[in-house]
């Protein structure tokens, strides 16, 4: 099969490799000259044999938006289009409408593996039409992981679907990453382990909390056993908030993913306010210290 794909990043670059080794064609397209195989969208869409297929991994957003648009400007009826990226599921029904009214096909594919996909395989949800689906089967199971397909691969749903399952598949993500990150906290609190990269490696066979997030904690821990090298300041790239709105929306209770994302949040504060308010209260009613801010803040404080 031959396939364009749109944006060689740290995952469009190795998934046109793993394409490539299935037996494909790949023809890439990347603002930067030197992983690209063409010099513009034109000259992709031009490179291809029709009906065209042509992937989009780029940052989702308005990015994905306009390289869509701009698609839909060069593609021809009965070509079709797929969004890998970690767009909004909200996108895709706009998305589908402008490409469908052109006669272009689109589908979303929520896409798992980050950069060890190359050689483990990328995990795939799919939203769209199942005619769409199946013309784009051959591509699918060149990016999914080796063995049945059932355990990489879903058809989610029509369009919006693969994202969707995707953005709640990410929430997950924070509430797994979240509950390892704390239980590394509290073993390096304690003083009775006294060896915690050890005691967390422990727990990759035979244990229920055995996982492949787990296994990049070992791997972290085993070059860094303190994980000093570090500063404790996480981002979030979107699907964890977009998790927790449609928690909301439903009605269904999230309290481990809404924890988890607002831990990132916590995060990111050198100086809390809210604590700081908490500690002006505590003071205010019990008495209890307090430290105070400025040059002796490390070391002094007021006892109320």
């Amino acid at each position: 099969m031959q396939l364009g794909l749109v944006g060689l990043g740290k995952m469009g670059f190795n998934m046109r490799e793993r394409i490539r080794r299935a037996g494909h064609e790949v023809i890439g397209y990347d603002r930067n000259p030197e992983v690209t195989d063409v010099a513009s969208l034109a000259d992709l869409v031009g490179a291809l044999q029709a009906p065209r297929v042509v992937w989009v991994m780029v940052p989702a957003g308005e990015i994905t938006r306009q390289t869509i648009a701009e698609l839909a400007d060069v593609l021809s009826e009965g070509d079709l289009v797929i969004d890998g990226g970690n767009s909004r599921y909200t996108d895709d029904k706009v998305n589908a409408e402008l490409l469908g009214g052109r006669g272009i096909g689109y589908l979303d594919v929520g896409v798992s593996g980050g950069v060890w996909g190359l050689e483990n395989g990328y995990g795939l949800m799919v939203g769209g039409e199942p005619e769409m689906v199946e013309r784009a089967m051959p591509i699918f199971d060149a990016l999914r992981p080796d063995g049945p397909r059932e355990e990489g691969f879903a058809h989610a749903g029509p369009a919006g679907a693969g994202h969707f399952a995707k953005m709640v598949h990410n929430g997950i993500e924070y509430g797994l990453m979240q509950a390892y990150a704390e239980g590394f906290e509290l073993l390096d609190a304690s003083e009775l382990v006294t060896d915690v990269p050890s005691t967390i490696k422990a727990w990759q066979r035979g244990t229920v909390v055995r996982s492949w997030l787990l296994d990049l904690l070992v791997r972290a821990l085993d070059s860094d056993p303190e994980l000093d090298d570090l500063r404790g300041y996480v981002e979030d790239s979107g699907e964890g908030r977009w998790t927790v709105e449609e928690a909301i929306n439903h009605a269904v209770p999230a309290p481990v993913i809404s924890a988890a994302l607002f831990a990132r949040f916590a995060s990111r504060q050198e100086d809390s306010p809210a604590m700081r308010a908490v500690a002006a209260l505590r003071n205010q009613f019990g008495g209890h210290a307090v430290l105070t801010a400025g040059p002796s803040s490390g070391a002094g404080s007021t006892q109320g």
